[in-house]
């Protein structure tokens, strides 16, 4: 009487264990793998307001003494450019693994 006993036992068991390694692998077959460029956001707000006020105290004082407006707007202007230019040009990307 004990003997079908454990072979009932060691059949469920091992039905299971075929079950969840094949439901485990299935999943893995439907879950696709794909890679991602993921980036950094852009600095260029930041390098243009940092550029337009660099600019602009270089603008006034580097101007002549009765031109220091014109060249505060001046040097802010191209001051704003140029930091938005630069901070555009610092992204920082990487690839990413993801799942569906």
């Amino acid at each position: 009487m004990r003997a079908p006993l454990k072979a009932i036992i060691l059949a469920t068991a091992v039905g299971f264990t075929v079950s969840t390694v094949a439901v485990t692998a299935a999943d893995a077959q439907s879950r696709s793998r794909y890679r991602v460029l993921v980036c950094n956001k852009s600095k260029a707000k930041n390098g243009a307001v940092i550029g337009g006020l660099g600019g602009a105290l270089l603008g006034n004082t580097v101007a002549a003494r009765g031109n220091k407006t014109e060249g505060a707007l001046l040097g802010g202007a191209v001051g704003a450019v140029a930091g938005h230019e630069i901070g555009k040009s610092k992204k920082k990307c990487h690839y990413e693994y993801r799942y569906r």
